[in-house]
């Protein structure tokens, strides 16, 4: 499987919609697999809750239903994965090649360590884009199939989400700041080798351990309390359809199920606004419009 290829012209700035812009078609398709293998996905819980209720009855119609989602979902998941890595490795290279192309005169240090930033961002496009697709299409499928059942579950859903991301919104600014004291750390890793010299070595060493424990400690308060609201939810939803909401065995399971895919769905998005603070440092950086290189500091 070939993926034509391309390059990024001169003058382009070296960004995801640049990346996008160039590369619509073969990143277009990767997604929309993603679209498909996750939609089959989001349907298994409701299947099987179906499959449990009809089991009890001697149907096993919902059963064969499942087993026929199952099998889709194993054929699109491989031929997506095949296709990914041609598709990705390609973009890599062209970003790679732009980057080295517009170093200049740059220090070699900054050069390498921008080449692993540049990567980042197709990271960010064969990972966390997907990813963030798949999250929301469960977010979708997991509000409706709630509302279905009763409006107040869907409700605290959504305020669960809206709460989410007013507590993520707090703590933007520090991520930003922080990835971008960490990014001009890394750019002069190569230089600090090359000068053999062990005091150097050791300094540069613990402020990248101290940045990545700042990091560390504003994604774990910021998680705790996310992960403290959504599992609110769980347990609000489980009470409230045992106590208010007339259902089966089956239909319990997939309310349930659904809170939880739920939860797992909306963890996706505080992890990538966190990412995204990264990225729009690292595009700024290798654009030329970050922070001076480190190369013109005294350690």
């Amino acid at each position: 499987m070939k993926t034509a290829p391309m390059s990024i012209r001169q003058g382009e700035p070296l960004t995801i919609a640049t990346l996008l812009r160039r590369f619509l078609r073969p990143i277009s398709l990767t997604w929309l697999q993603t679209l498909v293998e996750t939609a089959l996905m989001a349907l298994i819980p409701l299947l099987i809750g179906f499959a449990i209720d009809g089991l009890l009855a001697d149907d096993t119609t919902a059963l064969l239903q499942l087993a026929a989602v199952l099998a889709g979902l194993i054929v699109v998941g491989v031929v997506r994965r095949i296709y990914d890595t041609r598709v990705y490795g390609t973009i890599r290279v062209a970003l790679c090649t732009a980057l080295t192309e517009r170093a200049g005169d740059s220090p070699v240090s900054t050069v390498n360590a921008r080449l692993g930033m540049g990567r980042e961002l197709v990271d960010f496009l064969e990972l966390e884009v997907p990813e963030i697709m798949a999250s929301a299409v469960r977010l979708a499928i997991a509000l409706i199939v709630l509302f279905a059942f009763h409006p107040v579950l869907f409700h605290a859903a959504l305020a669960a989400t809206l709460l989410m991301v007013a507590l993520y919104a707090l703590c933007h600014g520090r991520f930003y700041r922080l990835n971008g004291d960490y990014n001009q750390q890394s750019e002069q890793q190569v230089r600090v080798l090359e000068a053999r010299a062990p005091a150097g070595i050791l300094s540069h060493l613990t402020r990248l351990r101290r940045i990545e424990i700042k990091l560390s400690d504003t994604e774990a308060a910021v998680f705790g309390a996310i992960f403290t609201v959504l599992l609110g939810l769980i347990l609000f939803n489980l009470w409230f359809s045992v106590t208010h909401v007339e259902t089966t065995v089956g239909t319990t399971f997939a309310i349930i199920s659904y809170s939880w895919e739920f939860v797992e769905s909306a963890l996706v998005l505080p992890e990538t606004l966190k990412g995204w603070s990264r990225l729009s440092e690292i595009m700024a950086r290798i654009n030329g419009a970050g922070r001076p290189e480190d190369g013109e500091r005294r350690d």
